[in-house]
C-alpha cells in the first residue's frame, strides 16, 4: 500500500499550468514540522521537511484558486519516484507526492471567505435525508415492508 497524509503549511504558493495536452498541474511545497523536543535541537539543525507535491485536473485547480504561502493544509496521496535527464546529460531522480485530495486544516483566513462554489466539500455533499415518515396509530403489515 503507498498511502501518505501530510499537515503542514504551504512554503510558497502553488504553481498551476496546463499541460501541452490540456491538463491543469499544480506543484506544490509543504513544510511538515518534525517532532522534535526544542532541548534536543542543536543549532542550524533543520526543524521542518520540505515536500514537493503535484496536483492534478480539479485538485490543481482547486490549490491555485484557495491556497496560498502559509495555508495550513492536510493533503492525502501517494508517493512516487520519477527520474530525468538534466541539461547537463546527468541522470537526476525525484520524489514527490501524488496529491489526490486537499482539505483545510488551520483557520479560514480572510481570502477563503465565499469559497462555497463547485470546490467546497460541502458544495459535494449530498442534502440531507428527508425526515422518515411518522405513522400515528397506524399499523403496519408485512406487505408495507419494501424488504
Amino acid at each position: 500500500m503507498n498511502k501518505v497524509i501530510l499537515m503542514g503549511r504551504l512554503a510558497r504558493d502553488p504553481d498551476v499550468r496546463t499541460t501541452q495536452t490540456g491538463r491543469q498541474v499544480a506543484r506544490m511545497t509543504i513544510a511538515v514540522d518534525r517532532r522534535i523536543s526544542r532541548a534536543n535541537i542543536q543549532p542550524g539543525q533543520p526543524t521542518a521537511d520540505f515536500i514537493n507535491l503535484v496536483a492534478w485536473e480539479r485538485t490543481a485547480e482547486f490549490a491555485g484558486h484557495y491556497l496560498n504561502k502559509g495555508s495550513q493544509i492536510l493533503v492525502e496521496g501517494r508517493i512516487q519516484t520519477r527520474s530525468y535527464e538534466a541539461q547537463d546529460g546527468s541522470k537526476r531522480y525525484a520524489t514527490e507526492v501524488i496529491v489526490e485530495r486537499i482539505e483545510f486544516a488551520g483557520p479560514r483566513q480572510q481570502n477563503d471567505v465565499g469559497m462555497e462554489d463547485e470546490f467546497s466539500p460541502r458544495a459535494a455533499a449530498p442534502a440531507p435525508a428527508a425526515a422518515p415518515p411518522t405513522f400515528d396509530n397506524a399499523s403496519v403489515t408485512d406487505d408495507d415492508i419494501p424488504f
